[in-house]
């Protein structure tokens, strides 16, 4: 018996069943389909994360701080060898200069006084944990470049780049005046009174005066660009710091000579960060980086990624299962052609071939459905995921035609059909021609 023959023989028993086949191909392709499907969003999130390591972002940046450089050291950059070097235009571009650097975001922090409303634009009262002003600090970042920093926002919107009456709180200003994270957009629209503090006098005579403005929470964020409860346009941030270092003390309200708090770097991938903050050390600058974050986040996007692809093979195994019994089944009701077959000289290779043809045609059909059913799953879902992202203000996740996966899965789905009817193809070609004829 020929390939040909076999294929002839299969596709006609299939024929002959096709309630039986239909329902043994639906359940390959819906075990396909949740497999591919799985592994098509875990790769398409995982890739997410890669190309912000691969191409620089957030996760390769590196917080640079002024240091005080070796008292026994001297250089034209810093001829106060026991003061810090400060962090100004001059460092930014020094630093923007080093090998595998994409770009320097400076940081500003300052002093401030806030004073929230007693209730939230919806009326709800305010239980803050601390009477009165709060005196923490501002983070002025250039919002123009947000992607580039580690923010992240979890309600809202960014302030714009340029204005002078927008700001982002944090998860710890929520704390502070009493509201929890699940009800953090209920502050969104929110006014708060800012002071901009600075000392007049020195010794007993010292005052404190503030500089008053008003402004419009627009966004709640997770960030961790510098140490304060709000985030806010640079030139906003700087405004408020230059009023304050013009007071006679400083020292005591927290702010710092230097023009800018710190730099976000963010180095050409993650691979070069060390060599960056190296390079940056030798500079005169004290550096910090999650790279160890970096590696735990990349070893668990590996675990999920196993645990979905599981899960989607055991949704194959079951439906192997299934394609087992079908075949099984099929050998009971088809015995008299099996003993016609060997009685007619069919080899025992002859009678197997048959059945796996069988049973590789319907893993690879259901395999096939399944992994086009996955992939028009995972666009859903990506376009689903992709307008709330959208209205986030955050990158869109793109799935792209992964060829390789879904070959995978098809090629998978064959290879494991086949595997279920390796047991039913023997115990067919087993049997013996005169029991095959003659049994009822």
């Amino acid at each position: 018996m020929t390939w040909r023959d076999a294929i002839a023989l299969a596709r006609r028993s299939v024929g002959r069943r096709g309630g039986r086949a239909l329902l043994t191909v639906l359940a390959v392709a819906l075990g396909a389909a949740l497999l591919s499907s799985l592994l098509i969003a875990s790769t398409a999130a995982k890739q997410r994360v890669l190309d912000q390591v691969s191409e620089g972002g957030p996760l390769a940046g590196i917080k640079v701080v002024p240091a005080a450089p070796n008292p026994g050291s001297l250089d034209s950059d810093n001829p106060s060898p026991g003061a810090p070097r400060p962090l100004d235009d001059a460092a930014r571009a020094r630093i923007a200069q080093l090998d595998n650097v994409v770009s320097v975001v400076p940081v500003v922090a300052t002093p401030v006084l806030i004073v929230p409303p007693d209730t939230l634009p919806s009326g709800a009262a305010l239980t803050p944990r601390d009477r009165g002003p709060i005196f923490d600090s501002e983070v002025g970042v250039d919002l123009a470049r947000a992607s580039s920093l580690p923010i992240s926002l979890l309600d809202g919107r960014l302030p714009i780049a340029d204005a002078t009456t927008e700001v982002a709180v944090t998860l710890d200003f929520l704390s502070r005046i009493g509201v929890d994270k699940a009800n953090a957009g209920r502050v969104l629209g929110t006014e708060l009174m800012l002071g901009a503090p600075r000392a007049f006098g020195t010794g007993p005579g010292r005052h404190f005066r503030a500089l008053w403005s008003r402004v419009v929470v627009v966004g709640v964020v997770a960030q961790e660009a510098g140490d304060g409860l709000l985030i806010a346009p640079i030139a906003l941030a700087q405004t408020t710091r230059e009023w304050t270092l013009r007071g006679s003390v400083i020292d005591d309200l927290g702010a710092k000579p230097s023009p800018y708090t710190a730099l976000f770097v963010v180095a050409h991938g993650l691979e070069h960060v060390p060599d960056v903050r190296s390079e940056i050390a030798s500079v005169g600058f004290s550096t910090s980086a999650p790279e160890t974050l970096i590696a735990q986040v990349q070893r668990y996007l590996h675990v999920v990624e196993l645990v979905l692809g599981g899960i989607g093979i055991i949704a194959l195994a079951i439906a192997a299962l299934g394609i087992s019994n079908a075949m099984l089944a099929a050998i009971r009701e088809r015995r008299r052609e099996i003993g016609v077959l060997k009685a007619l000289g069919a080899a025992d290779r002859d009678v197997r071939r048959v059945f796996l043809v069988e049973a590789g045609a319907l893993g690879f059909v259901g395999g096939t459905i399944g992994a086009m059913a996955g992939y028009g799953v995972a666009s859903v879902l990506a376009a689903v995921v992709n307008n709330y992202l959208a209205s986030q203000g955050l990158q869109t996740v793109s799935l792209g035609l992964p060829g390789a996966l879904l070959v995978a899965v098809i090629g998978g789905a064959t290879l494991l059909a086949l595997g279920a009817g390796i047991l039913p193809a023997r115990r067919a070609s087993r049997m013996p021609a005169r029991q095959a004829i003659g049994d009822d």
